[in-house]
């Protein structure tokens, strides 16, 4: 499995196909916009003028794509990787989208003899950069080590946790998880502030402990520097969110943590805040205590 098509070319799609050129996968590209489908041609990627074109050009398709609305038009819609898939093509969704979005993007595919797995990631841009990104994958086990090799060129860790719509499943986990720790930081760092002692003496005393963790380590460096470039948008947060909220009431699940801090990531975007990265939430406690958090 040599070809791969590769459609969606913005903060991580961008980074993405640059390690599968390196990995020394032939790379066709599909992208509304210029400016990134540029991006990568000038790595040696080609360019298709529709996804249909991009499947016809591949063995594996992957998208990388803002929401299930956009992988639906984008796989099933006019002149989409459907139309131009031959039986036996793959295609990995490594967007993240809601769940039944996927069985269902996958059970149309099906019909066509096309593989179908949801991968989502973990990581933000500087993993995406790097290729050091975490997959989690659901799909049938046979097609999930078929294209195992594709992802671990972009990828540390690649896990399969289940069938179709599995992957999704773990990502809105996950997206819990960040949020959740995101929040617990900016209220921590806030406090500190406010009582008069250094965030960034705090920062160094508890990320050995406990309260250490990887998104304590990527966030609050670059809170204290002010830094809110989007690694991830907290309009997207909001998005995958949405997408664990809706799959919560589906299931009866009560997840009041999330909730709170999908008010507050909406809050945010009320402010204008929705393009910074997410490590902005802090932000929000930041105007509630009348204090900011720097170095």
């Amino acid at each position: 499995m040599r070809n791969i098509g590769f459609i969606g070319l913005g903060i991580m799609g961008k980074p993405m196909c640059r390690n599968l050129l390196k990995a020394g996968y032939g790379l066709t590209v599909f992208s509304r916009a210029a400016a990134n489908v540029e991006a990568v041609t000038g790595h040696g990627a080609k360019y298709a003028p529709s996804p249909a074109e991009v499947a016809k050009a591949s063995e594996l398709v992957i998208t990388m794509l803002p929401d299930s609305p956009q992988v639906r038009e984008v796989v099933l819609g006019e002149n989409g990787v459907l139309h131009g898939a031959a039986p036996g093509l793959y295609v990995v969704d490594m967007s993240s989208i809601a769940p039944l979005a996927s069985r269902e993007i996958g059970a149309e595919l099906a019909k066509a003899g096309v593989r179908f797995l949801d991968a989502p990631v973990s990581g933000g841009e500087p993993k995406a950069v790097e290729g050091t990104l975490t997959v989690m994958a659901g799909g049938d086990a046979a097609d999930f080590e078929a294209v195992r090799p594709v992802l671990s060129a972009m990828a540390a860790s690649v896990t399969r946790v289940g069938e179709v719509g599995a992957g999704g499943v773990a990502k809105l986990a996950n997206q819990i998880v960040v949020a959740l720790n995101i929040a617990a930081m900016s209220e921590a760092l806030v406090l500190a502030a406010k009582a008069g002692v250094e965030p960034e003496l705090v920062y160094q005393a508890i990320r050995g402990g406990l309260a250490g963790s990887t998104v304590l380590d990527a966030k609050a460096p670059l809170v204290m520097d002010r830094k809110f470039d989007p690694g991830f948008r907290i309009r997207l947060h909001v998005k995958d969110l949405a997408n664990v909220m809706q799959t919560a009431n589906n299931l009866h699940v009560p997840l009041p943590l999330t909730a709170s801090v999908m008010e507050i990531m909406q809050a945010l975007l009320a402010d204008g805040c929705g393009e910074d990265d997410h490590g902005g939430i802090i932000r929000y406690f930041e105007k509630l205590a009348h204090v900011t958090v720097s170095r």
